[in-house]
């Protein structure tokens, strides 16, 4: 874990994470309460659909999220979150990065930055990569003693200084959402470099 010190001690936060497996919202959660922090996740809402799931997550404050609907309670609750302080963790591709040879991530939905720029709150990109080995979606392999899985976030980002409108200006926030998946794409590159070769064999 490189970075934990980029997530604020204290006050709102947004993180942001690429998505390459279903172990990734274990892999930011433990990051954020790392640092200190309780992650509110905005999760789709089909995790919900299952009694024992739904009351854990419930129990944790997570967010359900309804996709392709238009729904807009989801951003209306986390808003509620950066307001009282709390990090809310989004992964703005929507849905685990299921093809691509390097994985990299897709273009992101305008929400975090929308969220942002209507809280004030900073985003912090944090990248994982090593879960993709393991369980993605469509195969799953038992996973080997010592695998690593690697995180690494960047420092905080002030949305609004970059922002020449609002959050209602489509260009504005399409704009920041596009750097800030770049941004994010960056630091997936710098782990993906990194990453010890033994472990990096094709995913099937």
């Amino acid at each position: 874990m490189e970075g934990l010190e980029h997530i604020p001690r204290s006050g709102p936060a947004i993180v942001i994470g690429n998505h390459l497996s279903y172990l990734d919202p274990f892999a930011h959660g433990y990051f954020v309460v790392r640092a200190g922090r309780k992650p509110r996740f905005l999760a789709k809402a089909e995790l919900f659909r299952n009694p024992l799931l739904r009351t854990v997550l419930h129990g944790m404050g997570q967010i359900p999220v309804h996709r392709g609907t238009g729904d807009q309670a989801p951003l209306e609750e986390a808003t509620r979150a950066i307001e009282r302080g709390e990090v809310v963790v989004i992964y703005p591709e929507g849905t685990s990065t299921a093809g691509g040879a390097d994985f990299t991530p897709g273009r992101g939905k305008t929400g975090a930055v929308r969220l942002a720029l209507a809280t004030g709150a900073t985003v912090v990109p944090v990248a994982t990569w090593g879960g993709q080995y393991v369980w993605r979606r469509g195969s799953f392999r038992f996973p080997e003693f010592g695998r690593p899985i690697w995180l690494r976030a960047a420092e905080p980002i002030d949305v609004r200084a970059r922002a020449s409108g609002g959050a209602e200006d489509y260009e504005t926030v399409r704009r920041l959402t596009d750097e800030l998946m770049g941004e994010l794409g960056e630091l997936v590159a710098g782990l993906r470099e990194a990453y010890p070769r033994r472990w990096a064999r094709a995913v099937g």
